[in-house]
């Protein structure tokens, strides 16, 4: 729920991956008032609360990759390209916003 949530307060500006050469405005409203990743933020609360309810080897091992891959994703390919298309501005969002959670990741 809280992935299409914040799906729909991203609208048409939701993207899967990175276009280098699209340039879209920064989106200032909504969930992304307290959190910079709030999809990825959900899935990951969901794949944890999936691991720690299954007590599974393999669900907990698949939440930790899914939990890497975004960070990955997130710091090696999203917020470069992010500070290269929207600048100062980016920055001064990333030093109020937490990456994941509120206040966490400035």
């Amino acid at each position: 729920m809280g992935t299409l949530v914040a799906q729909g307060d991203l609208g048409r500006l939701w993207r899967i991956g990175v276009d280098p050469d699209e340039r879209t405005d920064p989106v200032t409203l909504g969930c992304v008032l307290h959190r910079r990743n709030p999809i990825f933020t959900a899935m990951a609360t969901f794949s944890i609360g999936a691991a720690l309810a299954q007590r599974s080897r393999t669900v907990s091992l698949a939440a930790l990759s899914m939990v890497a891959a975004v960070e990955a994703q997130v710091r090696l390919v999203e917020e470069p390209h992010l500070r290269t298309v929207h600048g100062a501005a980016f920055a001064d969002y990333c030093e109020r916003v937490g990456r994941f959670l509120p206040r966490l990741g400035r």
